[in-house]
């Protein structure tokens, strides 16, 4: 594993080096001004092709946020942020310079979807690092996934456009304990998959995972098993997560075929 320590630093290393998820804020608001900037600068993150298939959706008021947290799974730090961001796969401005040229989008392939979302999580990730270096902090917000259509009604979200996850950002309450990830030789291949440096194997990457979850939960006072990672993926995806997903996508006008 790399000696971080050895490493030169910047803002960028200190940054994620220091990321961690917060869900507890003050009620001091995050100005216009501001987020203007951490929006427009994220809208420098890569784009597949230049195709920019992706729209932002700021939230401020208190009863679209409470809705935002019901439709996400009763997830409290939803209702009790200053902003939330709804970050979108966008295909409708694709639609319209097809249908400019004659040509349709409908029954779109797996394609395009897919590179829509990449292009939206690309821009949330950008959005949240900027974010974290002003020193404001947030959570990310899969559950917002969990209604598609209820959410695309509260946003207002059009034929084409949905939202692939949320944000939750202010100005932080609380510093949270880090919680620590895998080991990097486990995740760092070379050459082809399944050389590490260390010839790491992946059922103890695993196992020393767990341990190290557990240690980290226990620490914080809360209640885990000892195989305290695979046993929350167990429960997370047995039965499948989200297994109408494709569906009600499909009505939303994107077509993962």
């Amino acid at each position: 594993m790399p000696d971080f320590q050895k490493i030169p630093s910047n803002d960028v290393i200190d940054t994620l080096l220091k990321r961690v998820s917060v869900r507890k804020f003050t009620d001091e608001q995050i100005s216009d001004e501001t987020l203007d900037l951490i929006l427009k600068t994220s809208f420098r993150a890569p784009t597949s092709s230049n195709i920019q298939a992706y729209s932002v959706v700021v939230v401020r008021d208190q009863e679209k946020l409470d809705a935002l947290a019901a439709a996400s799974g009763g997830q409290r730090h939803v209702a009790q942020a200053p902003v939330f961001l709804a970050f979108c796969a966008d295909i409708s401005r694709i639609e319209d310079a097809l249908v400019r040229n004659g040509h349709s989008i409908d029954s779109n392939n797996l394609e395009t979807g897919l590179v829509s979302a990449i292009d939206a999580a690309l821009v949330g990730m950008s959005a949240y690092l900027v974010a974290d270096s002003l020193g404001i902090k947030g959570v990310m917000i899969g559950g917002a996934r969990n209604k598609p259509h209820e959410v695309a009604h509260i946003l207002g979200l059009p034929q084409r456009v949905f939202c692939v996850f949320g944000m939750s950002l202010g100005w932080p309450a609380e510093a949270p304990a880090q919680k620590p990830r895998m080991d990097y030789d486990g995740l760092v291949h070379f050459e082809q998959y399944g050389k590490s440096r260390s010839g790491a194997d992946a059922k103890k990457v695993v196992d020393d995972y767990d341990v190290a979850l557990a240690e980290h939960y226990r620490g914080q006072g809360r209640q885990t098993t000892d195989a305290s990672w695979s046993d929350d993926m167990d429960k997370k995806f047995h039965p499948w997560l989200r297994d109408d997903l494709r569906e009600r996508l499909k009505e939303l006008g994107f077509d993962f075929r």
